[in-house]
Parts: C-alpha cells; sequence; structure tokens
C-alpha cells in the first residue's frame, strides 16, 4: 500500500475536506497548498499526479494526532472533533437526512455491561423431545457400538 493510499483512506474515514487538511498541517508548521495536495488525490494516470512522500504522511499523521486529542495543555476529545467533521458536510439537495447507523446488540440486556443478564429468559432455546422423537424415520447408517475403552466389565 503507497503512501497515496494511505492518506486517501485516512481522508475518507475522518471525512476531511482539502482545506481542513491545510489547516490540520498548520499545527505542526507544515505548509501545503490546496492544489499540491490535490495531486495526491488525482488518479495515478492523471498528469499531475504526485507521489504523497514519507515527509508529508509523517507530518498529517502528527498533525492529526494533535488536531484529534489535542495538547497536554488542552486536551480534547477525538469523538467530539469527529462529530463536529461530520456536521460540517453539507447534504446534498433532494437527499434526506443522514441517518446514524450503530449495530443493535442481539440481546440488550445480555450485552450491558454494568449488570448481569436477567435470569426470566433461557440464553437459549432448548430443543424439546416432541420436536425430535425417537422414531423420527432417520436411517441409521452406522449401527451403534459400544466401547469399554480397554477396561473388563465383569458381569
Amino acid at each position: 500500500m503507497t503512501n497515496n493510499d494511505i492518506f486517501k483512506k485516512l481522508r475518507v474515514a475522518l471525512m476531511l475536506r482539502d482545506d481542513q487538511i491545510v489547516e490540520i498541517l498548520e499545527l505542526v508548521d507544515f505548509r501545503i497548498t490546496k492544489s499540491e495536495l490535490g495531486a495526491f488525490f488525482r488518479d495515478e494516470k492523471h498528469e499531475n499526479y504526485m507521489e504523497c512522500g514519507d515527509q508529508v504522511l509523517r507530518n498529517f499523521l502528527n498533525a492529526l494526532v494533535i488536531h484529534l486529542r489535542g495538547t497536554k495543555e488542552n486536551p480534547k476529545n477525538p469523538n467530539d472533533v469527529l462529530a463536529k467533521h461530520k456536521a460540517q458536510i453539507p447534504v446534498k439537495e433532494g437527499a434526506s437526512e443522514r441517518t446514524e447507523f450503530k449495530a443493535k446488540p442481539k440481546d440488550e440486556e445480555k450485552s450491558r455491561g454494568d449488570q448481569s443478564p436477567s435470569k426470566s429468559k433461557p440464553a437459549s432455546k432448548k430443543t424439546s423431545k416432541k420436536e425430535y422423537p425417537k422414531g423420527n424415520n432417520k436411517i441409521q447408517v452406522v449401527e451403534k457400538v459400544k466401547f469399554n475403552f480397554g477396561k473388563n466389565k465383569k458381569s
């Protein structure tokens, strides 16, 4: 994976615009223009494509840590910063509001970390004997064999 691929994936995952990336890079005193930045995100076959160097990616990652976490003197909550980025993305015309997709646990009581699951519900559904009676007309492929595991049984 090239530096450009890493840079592109970070940009998409964090929902960053070019001007935001320029501001983030300025946190570590690394100056880059929007046109230089756009060259990293072009197709490799494009005439203005430019390979993202190690120095650019290293400075971006260091600046991103400061942007998301803040400094020791002024710490930030990364989730708040990401929510702010998401709120800044304009909604396209004709599109409905963006919905937040969160995976729901299968059993909400089991997934709670603060309490143990209630005893009222069984953990799993047990099959009753009525569902699988003895004479269920299955063809027996292998005859039943009783093993004594090397022990002589005295009758």
